[in-house]
């Protein structure tokens, strides 16, 4: 048993000492299978990709400025990276995006998964609720993480709740 705790001590420093891959924003490698952030450039998708990822989850608007949704689907294509888009508005928000990213989540063939929006706000938010859905965490643990990945919008929270309770897990 020490042996593991200390691997496993020795794995989370790693993590928490990890670099943000240049290109992205408000970066946060929450654990083996997944990182947050927010902008992110096409720049950034080879180390996305040396960094072990298998799939990269945007989650931004194509009219986002900055936001090239073809641009990075090819760029990430061409370095052997799945590439979902789930356009998912912080103003705006739907409960079937929400459905699509926790079936991308979901699936074994994206993980690990780097997921991304304008800020990590939106990002977090979705972290937020797979982590209650999925994982079975209760909620103030998963509302702290999520915090720490950038969740910041108290709607984008509040929206988080509401479909989780609706849901029958808030």
């Amino acid at each position: 048993m020490r042996v593991t705790a200390s691997l496993l001590f020795a794995f989370t420093i790693g993590l928490g000492a990890q670099s943000a891959p240049p290109g992205t924003r408000n970066y946060t490698r929450l654990d083996a299978t997944v990182a947050c952030a927010g902008a992110t450039s096409i720049e950034a998708i080879p180390a996305i990709k040396a960094d072990g990822f298998k799939a990269i989850i945007n989650l931004r608007l194509a009219s986002e400025a900055g936001a090239d949704v073809d641009l990075s689907r090819r760029t990430a294509t061409s370095a052997g990276l799945r590439y979902i888009h789930i356009p998912f508005s912080g103003t705006d928000p739907q409960t079937d995006a929400v459905d699509q990213f926790l079936a991308a989540v979901k699936d074994p063939a994206n993980s690990p998964v780097f997921i991304h929006c304008g800020s990590a706000n939106r990002a977090g938010m979705m972290w937020l609720v797979k982590r209650v859905m999925v994982d079975g965490w209760p909620l103030d643990k998963a509302t702290l993480e999520a915090e720490r990945a950038g969740l910041r919008s108290p709607e984008l929270k509040a929206f988080a709740l509401q479909y989780l309770k609706a849901h029958g897990k808030a």
